[in-house]
């Protein structure tokens, strides 16, 4: 449960992230003017409503300034303080921060100037948004180790974005998923034979070929650790040239012709102390179009060659033999790892059980047939989505077993998850395994940051795969929980919106309980505009009317039905156009069967009138309840012995009496306006003060026009009897509400009016209750 804080360095970092251009000044030109600058962004705090099934919460949301600055060949950026320096450590922190965030472009890597910054050991997992422009900024850094992952440009062109003395010292260089490929479509490597220092060198991804590798080998001396895996290597031959000073050879998934010549070189190889030669299975699933593998028995046989291996990975590879493999593993005294997944011999006994006279208990495996062999492939190959999808579909089979919350291995379970969001194995065997990881009472045991990062992915899986039942079922399962959706920061109206998604897109019974559950808490803690993009949509209020009216023949007060009425309350709070859209829909008339079928019910007639009071806020929406039929309902109801269904049918005939009696006369067969105020009048005298909230509020706005029917005191008293009721029962939210949107001087207003035919007596001594409580409170 508990998570250790985040350094007060990495929360400055990330300020600067979000504020860039806040704390910058754009230059532009030869003399360095500044042309723009941002002013900082302020969050927005809202206030939301909920009834008794969901709970309010204030949420905030801080969005950084935009990035999108349109930049001249010139442009650039640097800190406002002409003295600021970032030490090395810092700038290297803020420079990958900014390219997790997607923020990195030739505008924002110009503020590392090495006049305020030091960059020496550069990584960036994604540079695609970077053009030779923009890495140009390396030249004036002393960079020794730069790992720059899915380059637009060619490598070529990033080593002549580096300065003279990073040429001569730089020790290692990674560009996996670059390109070595010209504007003829060649592949040209000659640039890393600049690099004489080069201790390390990861290719993997790219066009790299023989022809590569024998430069590299013969032009770079100090070459200790290659990785060529998924490269155009077809022969490994040219490697004998450095078999006395190669240490870390990585050549997953290499396709070599001539397989036989593979083993004898790698026998060669006797400094190695690492060597991964695995392989994708499932990357030929028609056996005619698998290339040729070396037989990896012929390697297991030779139990004197490699003397100083510690890592050897042969996950992926047929045929490997328990007895050679025993043989070479006691062989090998200094070997702490060996990858065996995709393989049948991870279950070995000797490499499973700690019985046997084999087993040695120093030696870490990778595999599926235990526990620990999973997530130490999890932690290992989480860039492997083949791997990953076989993983994780084992580590579901365990997951039901798990008694006490496992953050251990959901922190496995999310690297390989975010690295490949459009792989459907990946995504569907990690929304399975991470419902059984939270589910139930694990949830309330796992810290929000952790669930946070759980939500995020999950919402992930839902826009890549809207139209899969299990997997959206799968998600639908994890965010259904109480602790996710009161106590966890994220994007709400984002989930909000794929909940909708999904149900407008399965006609499922569990996953329409789920959606409107879900919906209904995530519709009170959104904004009132995100509520009105959500309620705007006819085919989202379509199927939660459809859900409502097939409720009404067998007269089922299920949950189902009272999620869906709770999240159309909370969509058409404070929201017109949702309003509007409820009505275009038949709703009304819906909800009046409603009314009249599930009488005394009052969990359904309380929902109902909410969402009909939302309306009345509405003035030109009036119109549509001025009916005798629904006149005569609310008279009824207004006599409810239930408060809440009283106090919300007394919220509907408050507004529509105050359009005063006008419109009262024009439309035949209403009861008198008359009787319909003194009804109200004693429906409110009547209520007994609640012991709790009864209800929640985003604004007092549609109060305020009720306070000033100084014709009518009933309106008038049921609005203050409802500013009061929330004032005294939660004060250190609706007090400063209150006073925020000045409502404190309209109460003034009414307490100081006296003489006949002014503010009644009750009225005025609530009001002067709620000032008293704003005097104390703010």
């Amino acid at each position: 449960m508990f998570e250790s804080p985040r350094s007060l360095q990495e929360v400055c970092v990330d300020f600067i992230c979000d504020n860039v251009l806040v704390l910058c000044e754009v230059h532009s030109g030869e003399c360095g003017f500044p042309v723009s600058t941002v002013p900082p962004t302020v969050p927005d705090e809202e206030t939301s409503i909920d009834d008794s099934i969901s709970v309010s919460t204030v949420s905030s949301s801080n969005s950084g300034a935009s990035l999108s600055l349109s930049t001249s060949s010139t442009t650039t950026l640097s800190f406002k303080d002409a003295d600021a320096f970032l030490p090395a450590e810092i700038s290297e922190q803020l420079l990958s921060s900014l390219c997790e965030r997607k923020a990195l472009s030739d505008l924002t890597i110009t503020l590392f100037d090495s006049k305020t910054t030091r960059l020496r050991h550069v990584r960036l997992k994604d540079a695609s948004s970077l053009s030779i422009k923009g890495l140009k900024v390396l030249r004036q850094h002393k960079v020794v180790d730069l790992e720059i992952n899915g380059l637009k440009v060619t490598v070529n062109d990033l080593i002549g974005c580096l300065g003279d003395w990073s040429l001569q010292n730089l020790r290692s260089l990674s560009v996996a998923k670059g390109s070595f490929m010209d504007c003829s479509r060649y592949c040209v490597v000659m640039a890393l034979s600049k690099l004489r220092a080069l201790q390390t060198l990861n290719v993997s991804g790219t066009e790299f070929n023989k022809h590569g590798l024998e430069i590299v080998v013969d032009d770079l001396p100090l070459l200790e650790n290659l990785d060529i895996s998924c490269t155009r290597v077809n022969d490994i031959t040219p490697l004998r040239k450095c078999k006395d000073r190669l240490k870390t050879l990585t050549m997953y998934n290499l396709k070599l012709s001539g397989c036989g010549h593979v083993i004898p070189v790698l026998l060669e190889l006797n400094e190695l102390r690492n060597l991964d030669i695995s392989d994708e299975r499932d990357s030929f699933p028609f056996e005619m179009f698998v290339p040729a593998r070396s037989k990896i028995t012929d390697l297991l046989k030779a139990k004197h060659c490699m003397p100083y291996l510690a890592s050897l990975d042969i996950s992926g590879k047929d045929q490997i033999d328990a007895k050679d493999l025993r043989a070479f593993v006691k062989a090998h005294p200094h070997l702490r790892f060996l990858g065996l997944v995709h393989s049948d011999a991870c279950y070995e006994d000797s490499l499973v059980n700690p019985f046997n006279e084999y087993y040695r208990p120093n030696l870490v495996v990778s595999g599926t047939a235990s526990e620990p062999q999973i997530l130490e492939s999890l932690k290992r190959y989480w860039c492997r989505p083949i791997y990953v999808q076989k993983c994780l579909y084992n580590l579901f089979r365990l997951t039901p077993n798990f008694g006490e919350p496992r953050v251990d291995v959901i922190k496995l379970v999310l690297p390989g998850m975010k690295a490949h969001p459009q792989q459907f194995g990946v995504q569907m065997a990690a929304t399975a395994c991470l419902y059984n990881l939270t589910k139930g009472e694990l949830a309330t045991k796992i810290h929000p940051s952790i669930l946070k990062q759980i939500v995020d992915l999950t919402l992930t899986a839902m826009e890549s795969f809207p139209n899969h039942y299990q997997l959206q079922k799968n998600t639908l399962l994890t965010l259904c929980s109480d602790r996710i959706l009161q106590e966890v920061t994220f994007d709400k109206y984002r989930c909000a919106r794929l909940v909708m998604n999904c149900l407008s897109a399965f006609d499922d019974a569990s996953m329409n309980r789920m959606s409107v559950a879900i919906c209904s808490i995530l519709a009170a803690k959104i904004s009132t505009d995100e509520t009105s993009m959500l309620g705007a949509q006819p085919q989202y209020m379509a199927k939660l009317l459809a859900m409502v009216r097939s409720k009404v023949p067998t007269k089922s007060v299920d949950i189902t039905m009272k999620f869906t009425l709770s999240a159309l309350w909370n969509l058409t709070d404070e929201s017109a156009t949702t309003c509007a859209v409820f009505l275009e829909e038949g709703g009304m008339a819906l909800f009046l069967e409603v009314l009249e079928s599930f009488q005394g019910e009052s969990s359904v007639e309380t929902k109902v009138l909410g969402l009909l009071n939302n309306i009345a806020e509405v003035p030109h929406l009036r119109q549509w309840l001025m009916q005798p039929r629904f006149i005569t309902m609310l008279s009824s109801l207004l006599d409810s012995e239930h408060i809440d269904v009283s106090y919300f049918a007394a919220g509907i005939a408050a507004h529509l009496l105050s359009d005063g009696p006008c419109v009262w006369a024009v439309i035949p067969a209403l009861p008198p306006r008359s009787e319909l105020l003194d009804q109200l009048a004693q429906a409110v005298a009547n209520w007994q003060t609640p012991g709790g909230e009864m209800v929640a509020y985003r604004s007092f706005q549609p109060f305020f026009p009720l306070l000033r029917c100084a014709d009518a005191h009933p309106v008038q008293l049921w609005a203050v009897w409802a500013i009061h009721h929330v004032c005294t029962k939660n004060p250190k939210r609706y007090c400063a509400m209150l006073s925020r949107e000045g409502g404190g001087a309209i109460l003034a207003s009414l307490a100081k009016e006296d003489g006949e035919g002014c503010t009644q007596h009750t009225v005025r001594t609530l009001c002067l209750s709620v000032l008293e409580a704003l005097a104390t409170h703010c």
